[in-house]
């Protein structure tokens, strides 16, 4: 009988095989096929679902407020203006820019809700490859789009003065403060609403089907320029937007970039409006602001995807899947959740 000391060890390899099993890496944008209930429908049911909720969350709303229209007539004149006006930033108005943003910020809890129902657990995915919003790499990415972002409008404010253009801001609304208000506090929820649906659903729509990142990227981008109402240069701003804000999303693993992103260019655009300085119910724009606007989004990009990779941000979810004991050595059999 030989001894322990005798044996031949087992090559490294095997020993590897053995301890441990193969990784797979999925990206963000293929994150659905890891939920609990996958099938190749889910995403579809979950979008139904999540728009019937909708339906309801915002009835609550509006039936309660036609009621109380109905009783006092200065609300119903209000509430008419609410469906006639096209100016929905206004500093004498404030509550219309609260009827045009809490309709986008309820997204979140139908879209929630439905992808729990239908998929089960695991709605975290919609977030980020770790499960959960990374709160950490939120807070660094919203102060570099705030730095990239106050750079490219100091630049384009200084344009515009160049070009003989008054760029006076104004303070004496009594209005100001509390539209300022609701900005800091609804804004932020109103683009991290669009990114849930934008870049987190749709994006996890088109990857669940198909498997290269270039389809989940572009695919949703038409729908969500058919979601803001701008001209052909403003509908292209919004497309160069909804591009980079999906490949961040992509790269990064997650939504946070996107979300900064969104949230730094809404608020400035918001409070700069607050002050006069910029229109912010404006729909058009020139091929300069075009450019400017497209070169900020880049550079915030670019800047983001590198700090991303320095810092070691988690870029795709980690699929422990073990080897099957009768698979020839080196070959693994996949779930079929993970196939495809």
């Amino acid at each position: 009988m030989s001894s322990p000391e005798d044996a031949v060890p087992a090559p490294a390899s095997v020993i590897a095989r053995d301890a441990a099993p193969d990784p797979a890496q999925i990206p963000f944008h293929r994150l659905a096929r890891e939920r609990q209930r996958y099938r190749w429908w889910s995403l579809l049911l979950t979008g139904v679902l999540g728009i019937a909720f909708y339906l309801i969350i915002i009835l609550l709303f509006v039936v309660p407020l036609a009621i109380a229209a109905m009783i006092v007539p200065a609300w119903g004149a209000e509430l008419d203006a609410l469906f006639t006006t096209v100016q929905y930033f206004d500093l004498e108005r404030p509550w219309l820019l609260v009827a045009l943003v809490l309709p986008l910020i309820l997204m979140i809890p139908a879209l929630f809700a439905a992808s729990r129902i239908v998929q089960g657990r695991g709605v975290g995915l919609l977030s980020s490859v770790v499960g959960r919003l990374r709160l950490g790499w939120l807070g660094r990415s919203l102060v570099l789009a705030l730095a990239v972002f106050v750079v490219y409008f100091a630049v384009m404010l200084g344009w515009s003065a160049a070009m003989g253009e008054a760029v006076s801001p104004d303070f004496a609304s009594p209005g100001l403060w509390v539209m300022v208000a609701l900005v800091l506090l609804l804004i932020p929820l109103q683009a991290a609403a669009e990114e849930y649906v934008f870049r987190g659903y749709l994006m996890q729509l088109v990857g669940s089907w198909l498997r290269h990142p270039a389809f989940a990227i572009l695919l949703p981008v038409p729908l969500f320029i058919l979601g803001h109402g701008y001209d052909v240069s403003g509908a292209a701003s919004v497309g160069v937007f909804a591009v980079v804000a999906a490949w961040l999303t992509w790269r990064t693993g997650g939504l946070e970039a996107a979300i900064s992103l969104h949230i730094v260019n809404n608020v400035l655009i918001f409070l700069l409006g607050s002050v006069a300085v910029v229109d912010a119910n404006a729909t058009s724009g020139t091929p300069v602001d075009l450019i400017a606007s497209a070169v900020a989004m880049v550079v915030f990009a670019l800047l983001a995807d590198r700090w991303a990779r320095r810092i070691g941000v988690i870029r795709t979810r980690t699929i422990r899947i073990p080897a099957a004991a009768s698979a020839p050595s080196g070959t693994h059999h996949l779930d079929p959740v993970l196939r495809g």
